[in-house]
Parts: C-alpha cells; structure tokens; sequence
C-alpha cells in the first residue's frame, strides 16, 4: 500500500468572478521512504496538491489516502515546511523546536533530546536560545526543518521552503535535507520551479500540466546516492533534465 495515494482529484475553487478549475483528474502514489517533487509553471495547481494532502483544503471530487485512510481534515500525521518560515517569533529555537511535541503529551526530557539532535542534525548548536529575527533566512529555514522534524510526521510536505534563500544557502540546505532523509527514511513531497532542485533531492519527478493541474508525466530519477553537486555534469543527469524541461516549456507556453 502507497503510503499517499491520490486518485483522480480535483480542485474547483468558487469566487464571484465564476469557478476556477485549479487541479482537474490528479493522480499519484508515494512509497514510503520515497522523495518525490512536483514541478510545473506558475499558477499550475502545485501548492494547491501539497495542501488538500496536509488536508488544508478538501478537493472537490476524488479521494486523497494517507495509508489507507481518507484525508479529512488537518493531517497530523504530515509535517509542513513552507517557504516564509513560519515560525514563532516569541519563542526561542529550542521553544520553537518543541513546541508540536509539547502539543502533543510527549514528556519534557524526550522532547528536549530530540529537539537537540534535530538542532545538532542542522548545524545549529549554540543558537538554542537564540529568537528567529535573530537567525539569517536560511538558519530560520533550518529551524523550521527541525520543527517540523520534530513532530516525526509520516510524510514531509515541502512547499518551496528553499526559494527565498541565495544560491550557496540554498545548495547547503539541499544537502542537509538529502543527508536527514538518508539518514532517518523520512518521505517527502516536494515542490520546486527548480529542475535541478528536483533532480538532486527526488527519487521521482512529477511534471504538472498548466491549469487545470494534471500529472503530464513521471519521471524514475536513477542517480546514485549520496548526491553530490557535481553529479549535475554527468550525462545522465543533463538528458534527465532536457527532457523535464522541455514538458515545463510546453506547459509554460500554454499558458502564456
């Protein structure tokens, strides 16, 4: 069984301008243990898939399954990194850190001792006190990792959490997640404009229509583990991405 499994799903959203029809006919399956990203132009229906799964928003028709069970509201079994952050500005790192196994009954001592080695896991020892205005982007964008992290969520929804860090931040961050799911099995669900971003973390690559939203093609990403940066020169990785990216460009045209 998928550990997510998403049959035929669409979203419409009303407005007083008329219907929208964002995601039309959806379909996708997650393995556990799996990464898989989903890629496709603006405005193609990307976060709108990432929130029916955290079971923000209920689709319209169709039926989202997380091991079995329809999603039905707010998932607590997914953890969500976003790309503003998001965290609490009153509470420490640490604070922040446990704050969801506090939540959660999980006693202080086993709270405090994983929240150390997610914060240890990130490179971020020393910052335990320290508020999040006073971390750069991508030390917040840590933090959030381990928040999420944390709440040892069956599946890690990612909405561009990356995308408003510079490139040599960005590239770090790339490495930490890879290391983190090589490390713990975690399953994400990723979203990125990025191809590239996409072929270093995935095991697989989701291309999206333009609006209405649809699954236009699936792409097995057989890259050896652990990847590295340089693994972008190799053959193989540059025919991958001609080929994604030449169904974006279709996409991207369409909708123009």
């Amino acid at each position: 069984m998928a550990l997510i499994q998403l049959d035929t799903v669409t979203k419409v959203f009303s407005s007083r301008k008329g219907d929208v029809e964002a995601v039309r006919e959806f379909s996708l399956t997650i393995e556990k243990g799996e990464v898989v990203t989903l890629v496709g132009a603006s405005g193609c229906g990307k976060t709108t898939v990432l929130n029916m799964v955290a079971g923000f928003i209920a689709p319209t028709s169709g039926e989202i399954l997380l091991e079995g069970v329809p999603v039905s509201g707010v998932e607590p079994r997914c953890g969500m990194i976003f790309q503003s952050y998001a965290l609490f500005p009153w509470l420490t790192i640490l604070g922040n850190v446990t704050f969801g196994p506090k939540m959660n009954g999980v006693a202080k001592k086993v709270r405090l001792e994983e929240a150390q080695k997610y914060i240890e896991m990130v490179g971020l020892t020393g910052f335990e006190n320290s508020y999040p205005e006073e971390l750069s982007g991508g030390m917040r964008q840590r933090v959030a990792l381990c928040r999420a992290l944390a709440n040892k969520p069956d599946i890690l929804l990612c909405d561009e959490p990356f995308a408003a860090l510079d490139a040599m931040t960005r590239q770090v961050m790339q490495q930490e997640l890879m290391q983190i799911v090589n490390q713990s099995g975690q399953t994400v669900f990723f979203i990125t404009h990025s191809i590239d971003e996409a072929l270093i973390l995935s095991d697989r690559v989701a291309v999206m229509s333009a609006r209405p939203g649809q699954v236009k093609a699936v792409f097995d990403i057989d890259l050896s583990r652990p990847r590295k940066m340089d693994v972008q020169l190799t053959d193989e990785y540059l025919k991958i991405k001609r080929n994604i990216w030449g169904l974006v460009e279709e996409e991207v045209r369409a909708s123009m």
